[in-house]
């Protein structure tokens, strides 16, 4: 192969996890009996749908008598004030102790108080009975129960009863070293652009590309310490909710293209002690090793950032047969398909 310069695309592939920008636990906020369960689990629910309902009955008691005490409060209330109304013009004739419509003025102020209280009691027994009906706070993908019908829950503390996340769009989490994150800075910089704008795609475990594109949308204000990493966020549409939190991916970043660039294929590097090597055919032709200073990956091939020139052959085939200073006959790809055809040509029987 003769070496040629070509335009390379940068690019840099992060692994990662999968989540959801909200996992939302469903809890019992009132202590009961799970009555019926009105999901399907593993499906899409609505925000404000019925998901459980807890025995009401319990619940419907306390609001009675609540309500009952705020009737008595009303009543008690309601004479206090004809108290007041027939002792004023008494007290005003002097017919009674001021003492008495005092006591009386005192006795309506706690009977507003009491109502205030007992109304109060009212709607906190009409809080805990709407809160037997347990609803998905938010539109998403709901997951199994965490509980049964027939189970007492909220007892203590508020049980877990599910949880629903959201799914378009997926968020994809990651962290990065601070010395990968620099080395994207400089090259997003190189091409003009921001390293939160720079195109992102998203790769499954099965080695298939997502069809939408993605973009960052958090970059860390920190390195983490502890690790020397910076957490990093994308975001992904994800309108057929094949992603699910949880799942591990890859996403690869383009960072641009870089001119000028050699790039071989990745069987005509030898590895040996540590270093890359060649074998270059010189214009005398013999092969020679020659080290090398390799760059980045591109699929196949390797970006080769010193020890070759444009217009120099390097061997790709018969690699393990070449030695140093040894004579070479070397052919292009070309070339050895023409001499194959030619080849097979000459042993075709001859039809006339």
């Amino acid at each position: 192969m003769e070496i040629t310069t070509s335009e390379v695309p940068l690019t840099a592939t992060l692994i990662g996890q999968l989540d959801s920008p909200q996992n939302v636990e469903v809890r019992a906020r009132v202590e009961g009996i799970v009555d019926q369960m009105r999901f399907t689990e593993g499906t899409e629910v609505k925000a404000g749908d019925i998901l459980f309902e807890l025995d009401k009955k319990p619940f419907i008691e306390r609001l009675a008598a609540a309500n009952g005490a705020l009737a008595e409060a009303n009543a008690a209330l309601n004479k206090y004030q004809k108290d007041v109304a027939r002792l004023t013009p008494l007290a005003e004739r002097r017919a009674i102790p001021q003492q008495d419509l005092d006591n009386a003025l005192a006795s309506v102020e706690v009977g507003m108080a009491g109502v205030e209280s007992a109304q109060a009691s009212v709607e906190s027994a009409q809080l805990d009975l709407g809160y037997c009906e347990v609803k998905a706070p938010i539109t998403g993908l709901i997951g199994a129960k965490q509980v049964s019908i027939g189970e007492l829950v909220g007892r203590g503390e508020p049980t877990l009863l599910a949880t629903i996340s959201t799914l378009d769009p997926i968020w994809f989490y990651c962290n990065v070293s601070e010395v990968e994150y620099i080395k994207a800075e400089k090259r997003s910089r190189l091409i003009g652009k921001d390293v939160a704008s720079l195109p992102v795609h998203l790769i499954l475990a099965d080695g298939k590309e997502h069809a939408d594109q993605g973009r960052f949308v958090f970059i860390d204000r920190a390195v983490d310490v502890r690790t020397g990493t910076l957490r990093i966020r994308a975001e992904f549409p994800n309108k057929e909710k094949l992603l699910r939190p949880g799942m591990f991916a890859r996403v690869r970043v383009d960072l641009g293209t870089r001119k000028d660039c050699i790039e071989v294929p990745e069987r005509a590097v030898v590895q040996l002690q540590g270093k890359t090597f060649l074998w270059v055919v010189g214009p005398d032709g013999k092969a020679s090793q020659r080290m090398v200073a390799v760059g980045e990956q591109n699929g196949p091939k390797l970006l080769i950032t010193d020890g070759v020139k444009p217009g120099e052959r390097i061997i790709l085939e018969g690699v393990q047969k070449a030695r140093e200073g040894a004579p070479v006959t070397a052919f292009t790809a070309a070339q050895m398909a023409a001499k194959k055809a030619a080849a097979a040509a000459a042993t075709q029987p001859d039809k006339h």
